[in-house]
């Protein structure tokens, strides 16, 4: 059984695997370039908790302005930060640096699972991807598609997220020897395209005779998740803080950049009153002044939805803290967050 699924799952991929730009062709040798490991690694990174039709651009632009590890490593915190404003979940970003720096300082990235782990921001399954995908090294790779089909698969049954070592432990069983990285991309897809989260087109399915989840005429259920938890409402102000040069000259806003941990750590951004996904904002605003309430937006964080209340401020001298003047017809580039660019948004439509 172990052998015919994935040779019935290898088959499949090989006529219907996605066309993705950071991809091998289904079957073929491992690219002889010494960039490959690193397309792999920056495409895992960037999918994490992101679709593959979002990633795209951001993975074009960065491997447009740094095509190997090298170049990123020597990048600044803030070209790279700014660079993957919009991509959201900020912590990848930062930790995207230090790995870079970690595998530009060993002289390249680590071949086998064990090692790549070892690496800042690898997590168990970042490591087994790279391993399987970028060197053809035998990794049992279980992202979120992986676990669904499993889960279906052998029928497992038991809760997120004590369920996952069964899953896992499942998904050892039908890991091949050969083509480890085509399999892995193989049930991803699988799990994409065909056993969807709703409505499983089972009927199209390779695997379906070997199903005991479609068995049950129940696929959908698996896995079983736990009930979601209520998430917290946040309040918070952000402050548009602006100067005229005057003689012609533009409007400047004040931008600050974020702690680097935290929120939105190492991103620039407006100032605001210290609102974070546990607390309400109470600070006050940097610029004693006339303030000008001029609406609002919401935006949806994984642990806390946010409506930041946008007041615009007329500076008469330099706002407290480090920051610095942006001409406000170039705020598009500044790489603010998204929540950050909302606000912006509505403060240069309110005029």
């Amino acid at each position: 059984m172990t052998a015919s699924i994935s040779d019935i799952l290898l088959a499949w991929y090989d006529g219907h695997a996605r066309a993705l730009p950071w991809r091998n062709p289904p079957g073929a040798p491992l690219p002889d370039d010494p960039a490959w490991p690193y397309r792999v690694w920056l495409s895992e990174v960037m999918l994490q908790q992101t679709t593959v039709a979002a990633v795209k651009p951001y993975f074009a632009k960065f491997l447009n302005i740094w095509p190997n590890v090298e170049a990123l490593a020597a990048a600044s915190d803030d070209d790279v930060m700014a660079a993957w404003a919009g991509l959201g979940y900020y912590s990848r970003a930062r930790n995207l640096l230090k790995c870079a720096r970690a595998v530009a300082g060993r002289g390249g990235f680590p071949s086998t699972e064990a090692e790549l782990r070892k690496l800042p921001g690898l997590g168990d399954y970042t490591a087994a991807a790279v391993a399987a995908i970028a060197f053809g090294s035998r990794a049992v790779v279980v992202d979120a598609n992986v676990e669904r089909v499993a889960a279906r698969l052998f029928a497992i049954d038991e809760p997120l997220p004590k369920g996952r070592k069964a899953i896992r432990a499942a998904a050892e069983t039908i890991t091949p020897q050969h083509r480890a990285g085509d399999f892995a991309q193989g049930l991803m897809d699988l799990g994409s395209q065909i056993c969807t989260t709703r409505a499983p087109r089972c009927l199209l399915c390779p695997l379906a005779a070997c199903c005991k989840g479609r068995e049950t005429g129940e696929p959908e259920r698996l896995p079983v998740k736990p009930a979601k938890k209520a998430v917290p409402e946040r309040r918070g102000t952000a402050f548009w803080i602006t100067r005229y040069a005057g003689d012609g000259g533009g409007a400047d806003v004040w931008l600050v950049t974020r702690p680097p941990s935290g929120m939105l750590g190492g991103m620039r951004a407006l100032p605001d009153d210290g609102w974070s996904a546990q607390a309400d904002g109470s600070g006050t605003a940097p610029l004693a002044g006339d303030a000008r309430m001029i609406g609002a937006v919401r935006h949806g964080f994984t642990h806390a939805h946010l409506t930041l209340q946008v007041v615009a401020i007329t500076a008469q001298g330099p706002p407290e803290g480090e920051g610095q003047w942006w001409p406000v017809d170039q705020i598009a580039e500044a790489g603010l967050a998204t929540l950050f660019a909302k606000a912006a948004g509505l403060a240069l439509a309110e005029g």
